[in-house]
């Protein structure tokens, strides 16, 4: 599917352009917009993990724990080493709960445990599995589904071709503005390009929400990855 859109506007003389040493010249600049919409091909899934122990080895040894689980569900799920990834690690202090009322000045927080929050990555390339990675993780103790991530592995090609629909529109577009117009396009003086990617939203999902919603197996669309690009072209003109 593919979109597009131009605008143009004629801007004479282009000072932006000018320099001391050259003259002003007479230009039209055009903006050629193109946009290609794809099916995706791979999924990172971000899990989270927290665990609590009342030092930090115990709640180290839990968290690994349950990432030896979830990684023994993906291998299962034929999900490669490779494509496993440790995204975070955090260590941080449990705090006792402080009264809501004091007479009289209280103590500094007293530490009774620690967190350990971690991240994991997956890169999944067969997007029938998305949903089982995101169930089966859960099930094997991640408690926390952190998002996901839709992906082009070829993406890079997918950019040019928006970038040559764009630019293809922008010189259509001057094209016809010099025939309007009644002038002679003699040549391109700058030309400058961007492009991005819009990715599909995937909001975030617990293992308890997964839960109340009567469990099975995740709800997942890929839906499109829209690729943009857009092109600016500024070119001298004369009199025909």
């Amino acid at each position: 599917m593919m979109v597009l859109s131009l605008m143009a506007w004629l801007v004479v003389p282009l000072a932006a352009l000018a320099h001391d040493d050259v003259p002003e010249k007479p230009a039209v600049t055009v903006t050629g917009h193109g946009q290609i919409s794809l099916a995706p091909d791979t999924a990172f899934v971000i899990l989270g993990m927290e665990t609590t122990g009342k030092t930090v080895g115990e709640a180290q040894r839990q968290n690994r724990l349950v990432m030896n689980k979830v990684v023994e569900r993906l291998r299962a799920l034929q999900i490669e080493n490779e494509r496993i990834q440790t995204a975070s690690f955090s260590v941080s202090p449990q705090y006792r709960p402080q009264p809501k009322r004091s007479d009289g000045p209280t103590g500094p927080p007293e530490i009774i445990g620690y967190i350990i929050s971690s991240t994991m990555t997956v890169e999944v390339r067969d997007l029938n599995k998305v949903g089982p990675v995101i169930e089966e993780s859960l099930a094997a103790g991640a408690n926390q589904f952190q998002g996901l991530h839709w992906a082009l592995r070829d993406e890079q090609q997918a950019k040019l071709g928006a970038l040559k629909q764009a630019a293809a529109k922008a010189r259509e577009k001057a094209s016809a503005l010099g025939e309007a117009l009644k002038v002679r396009l003699i040549r391109v003086l700058k030309t400058t390009e961007e492009g991005h990617v819009v990715q599909p939203f995937v909001p975030k999902v617990s293992r308890s929400m997964m839960a109340m919603e009567g469990g099975g197996e995740a709800p997942v669309f890929s839906g499109e990855i829209k690729v943009e690009a857009t092109v600016t072209l500024v070119y001298e003109i004369g009199q025909e």
